[in-house]
């Protein structure tokens, strides 16, 4: 029996792909390439180019192979750009989601992981965000996952679908031996981004804010090493195996770092000296987005691996510095 991956070329996909492997698991990728690359995936891997909205292409997928269950990354997720194209993030999120739920009700695949996002809360009301904590998205970007998450549960009660959905903010860092990693194109994450300043690809990073109630007055944010994430949504997979039931956990550090701490870290690590530069505060950035993930220690037995800034960044380095034109280099 097969795992199908949706976005399994993409950042996370692909560390996720690996830890299956790992597993002895046999990986079947569906993905467009828009955002993932064919570079990241080993060559034995089975690899579908197309889209999830391709009724036809998602048939003959279930039908070539014993899928046993089905793990769901593919999705447009930046989130200013969903600000400006709506649309386009409902066209994709939401009903390719729903075309690959459709094809599963099909063919009798009852098992599937949803790769969300804390984005879903919006503004927290509590610090850390648990996962009963009111769900009101900010934007479309969060909006979309969280209509995705409200039709697996109708999916459930319908078709007998169960799923386990998996929150979180920040993905960083890379495959310890530097194989994969981060490569987006445009690049909108900070670690990634002083990383660059570092490789001399950009000229300085900029600080948005130095005025917040936090410790250094920089926005505190909560990262999770990629194979961290990896773990959680293969933990998540056998949970449904054992016929343990749907369920909806956040994934974070549950302590957060602040920008400044993560340039001084990139510093230390890197040995450059990564020029920064204060700026306003950018609209709607909340001072300290944290999430707890008390719930999943406890019921998917996850554990973070790599829960230090100097482990995730490493990490990243490795990649970046041996492939600073990502999978192009």
């Amino acid at each position: 029996m097969a795992v199908l991956v949706c976005g399994g070329a993409g950042y996370i996909g692909s560390h996720t792909v690996l830890a299956l492997l790992k597993e002895k698991v046999e990986v079947i990728v569906l993905d467009n390439l828009s955002k993932g690359h064919r570079e990241a995936l080993p060559s034995e891997v089975k690899l579908y180019q197309g889209d999830l909205r391709d009724e036809k292409l998602l048939a003959g997928i279930f039908i070539d192979n014993e899928i046993d269950g089905v793990i769901h990354f593919a999705a447009d997720s930046l989130v200013g750009e969903s600000v400006e194209a709506p649309l386009k993030y409902y066209e994709n999120n939401v009903y390719g989601s729903l075309s690959l739920l459709k094809a599963m009700a099909k063919h009798g695949v009852k098992k599937i992981v949803f790769s969300s996002t804390a984005a879903v809360y919006g503004e927290p009301r509590e610090v850390p965000i648990v996962e009963e904590s009111l769900t009101l998205p900010t934007n479309p970007y969060g909006e979309t996952k969280l209509a995705v998450e409200r039709m697996l549960k109708w999916a459930q009660e319908a078709h007998g679908i169960e799923f386990v959905v998996l929150r979180y903010f920040n993905a960083a860092g890379a495959e310890e031996e530097g194989t994969i990693g981060e490569d987006h194109s445009p690049e909108s994450h900070l670690i990634p981004l002083v990383l660059e300043v570092a490789l001399g690809k950009r000229e300085k990073i900029y600080i948005f804010g130095e005025d917040y109630p936090t410790e250094d007055g920089t926005c505190v944010r909560d990262y999770i090493h990629v194979m961290d994430l990896a773990d959680a949504h293969l933990l998540a997979l056998k949970r449904l195996q054992r016929g343990e039931g749907s369920g909806t956990y956040n994934l974070g550090n549950g302590k957060g770092f602040s920008v400044q701490e993560v340039i001084e870290t990139a510093r230390r690590i890197t040995g450059k000296p990564i020029p920064a530069e204060m700026a306003p505060r950018r609209a709607g950035d909340p001072a300290v987005l944290i999430a707890s993930s008390d719930k999943a220690r406890k019921e998917l037995g996850w554990t973070s691996q790599y829960d230090s800034l100097e482990k995730i960044i490493g990490t990243a380095w490795k990649w970046h510095h041996s492939n600073p034109y990502g999978f192009k280099s």
